[in-house]
């Protein structure tokens, strides 16, 4: 950093730490003890849309590391687009505790060969699922640029409402475990988020 960035207080930009995804297993069972929602397998990484050659290149990538164990009778990811132009990159697991070490090692991977590919500008977030007795969705989501996470709690129905209370109570039971993004602004909504769909 040169003399006038400290004069004008820039500082170089914070390298995401995609680490902090490693510690989401571990939240589990406090999640499960504290508000009942159990992971569902399911979680997704979004990034803005890009087009050319690298990018495609960068995305093959993707598919072929996380589709490796299908002959094994492993579940290949899927690519949607939603309707604000983002991409969304679906991975699936086993559902419950045991899956979610695995999906965060997909989410990880996908961060990183992106990230490592030049596309880290246009990693948006990543989601892990979770759902409780209620059938009530809620992900717990990993702002890139960040480095931190929040919970997002849609109501069920198909209306574009959130659980505002159940988010404040899912960030008072995790606040130790993960680190939770303090500035509520930056809790937006991931309502196309692929990752909140209940099917197997």
């Amino acid at each position: 950093m040169g003399l006038l960035d400290s004069i004008l207080g820039r500082g170089r930009p914070v390298r995401p730490d995609l680490d902090q995804l490693f510690a989401v297993p571990s939240t589990v069972l406090t999640l499960e003890a504290g508000t009942g929602f159990s992971p569902t397998g399911l979680g997704s990484v979004c990034f803005a849309g890009v087009e050319g050659a690298a990018f495609a290149r960068v995305r093959e990538e993707v598919r072929e590391l996380l589709d490796a164990d299908t002959g094994r009778g492993g579940v290949p990811v899927e690519f949607s687009g939603d309707d604000y132009g983002y991409t969304w990159l679906l991975s699936r697991q086993a559902s419950g505790t045991e899956g979610t070490a695995s999906l965060v090692n997909d989410l990880h991977a996908v961060n990183t060969l992106l990230q490592d590919g030049g596309f880290g500008p246009h990693l948006l977030c990543s989601l892990i699922g979770f759902r409780d007795q209620e059938d009530r969705p809620l992900a717990l989501v990993y702002l890139y640029k960040r480095g931190t996470f929040y919970p997002f709690a849609p109501v069920p129905g198909g209306e574009e409402r959130r659980d505002s209370q159940l988010e404040l109570q899912v960030r008072a039971v995790l606040g130790d475990d993960l680190r939770v993004e303090e500035d509520l602004s930056r809790w937006f909504p991931v309502w196309a988020a692929p990752g909140l769909r209940t099917e197997p």
